[in-house]
């Protein structure tokens, strides 16, 4: 059995790299489309890797959802946004939120989808839980709201891919989506909250966890979009949304769980290219101070632009970065020659030098060369890595799917 997967805001193609790397998920379409860029680079590679066939480069909102074939799941990590409810339409079931925000799209397919797909998997930034800062994790909550409405139960993990075991410290949120028309819609159902977040679900059977606090929280989202979007969390404390968690009916359940200990897993050390990369990469003598200065710790007083004073300050980071642990996280402003105090600079026997796009991509589990491009520059691919997902954890999650539903569907 292959399930049918709809691949939604592709990049360059990270989550079907990890779904059909276990064989059980076949990519059915597929859509990327930048607004901001008028070359479509990431588009042009997801191309040249998986072939233009029901390939679409066009914006998303743009796209009928009759030219999207019916699938089983879907899937893709979306950008993080502003997700408040800016009215509801007359005569329409349907509510909108603001133009150019693209979870409405996500949110019209499955609207609009007769045959609605069973499954749904989604990535996004761990902030989503805590934004935004005046209503913190009404976004999530207007997220789980709209996609309960429209009869999913949905459980949710965040998840830091070196703690089990990947080369890169790149802490994501992920959430899947199981239709009531599923069987593991019914299993949700059955079982406990602290079952499932703990042992039972999906992500906990991929990623093994501990509850940090037993007791779990739980709270109703059962108003209105519009009323949760104006009112949710406006007191202004903490996002009531833990680490782990599900909703089912209306009903969060949420827990603070940690991940169980690992063995000892892949470092920055073992994704080097060691002896091969090229000289562009090594810091000059004369940029060397500039370098230091950025990644050093600060106590100074600055000027704005209308000549106000003030202190700053800020702490050392650790440089050159250490090759014994897995990374700090991939950011896009990773690619270029000039200093920066993000980017990741390695000491090797010819030198310090900065990472090249094959390292980048090896710390995100794809390929070597995947995004290797003519008219793709290494900072393009840098920029590429920076917004992907680690492939490693798809992988796992889309192998625990597919298990589950055979255990239910047989």
């Amino acid at each position: 059995m292959q399930l049918k997967v709809c691949e939604l805001f592709a990049g360059v193609g990270g989550f079907r790299l990890g779904l059909e790397d276990t064989d059980h998920f076949k990519v059915v379409w597929s859509n990327q489309w930048e607004p901001s860029t008028k070359t479509q680079h990431a588009s042009l590679v997801y191309e040249a890797r998986f072939g233009p066939e029901n390939h679409s480069n066009q914006n998303i909102e743009e796209v009928p959802t009759v030219e999207i074939p019916d699938h089983d799941v879907l899937v893709g990590g979306f950008p993080c946004q502003d997700y408040s409810v800016a009215t509801s339409l007359k005569n329409s079931k349907g509510l909108i939120g603001k133009k150019g925000v693209l979870w409405w799209s996500i949110h019209r397919i499955l609207s609009e989808k007769k045959k609605k797909p069973k499954y749904l998997f989604f990535e996004n930034v761990d902030r989503l839980l805590k934004s935004p800062s005046s209503q913190r994790g009404r976004d999530f909550a207007i997220m789980l709201k709209s996609l309960n409405d429209l009869g999913y139960a949905v459980e949710w993990r965040v998840i830091n891919a070196a703690e089990y075991g990947m080369p890169q410290r790149r802490r994501r949120v992920f959430f899947l989506g199981y239709h009531a028309s599923s069987p593991l819609f019914e299993s949700v159902q059955k079982t406990s909250a602290k079952d499932w977040i703990l042992e039972q679900g999906t992500l906990a059977t991929a990623f093994p966890i501990r509850a940090f606090s037993s007791k779990v929280q739980g709270f109703s989202i059962d108003q209105s979009l519009v009323q949760l979007s104006q009112q949710f969390n406006s007191g202004k404390g903490l996002s009531p949304f833990l680490n782990s968690g599900v909703c089912i009916n209306g009903q969060v359940s949420t827990l603070k769980t940690e991940p169980m200990a690992q063995a000892h897993g892949k470092v920055l050390a073992d994704i080097l290219e060691n002896g091969s990369a090229d000289k562009s990469l090594f810091i000059s003598e004369e940029d060397l101070p500039k370098w230091e200065y950025l990644k050093g710790a600060k106590k100074e007083i600055r000027r704005t632009k209308a000549g106000f004073e003030y202190n700053y300050s800020e702490g050392g980071m650790v440089f050159p970065d250490a090759l014994d642990q897995p990374s700090r996280t991939i950011i896009t402003g990773e690619g270029g020659k000039s200093p920066s105090r993000f980017k990741h600079v390695v000491q090797t026997p010819k030198g310090l030098r900065r990472l090249s796009p094959v390292e980048l991509e090896r710390l995100n589990m794809f390929p070597d060369n995947h995004t290797q491009l003519a008219g793709i520059t290494d900072a393009k691919r840098a920029f590429f890595m920076g917004n992907a997902l680690v492939v490693g954890v798809v992988k796992e999650i889309g192998a625990a799917l597919f298990r589950k539903i055979q255990e239910f569907e047989e």
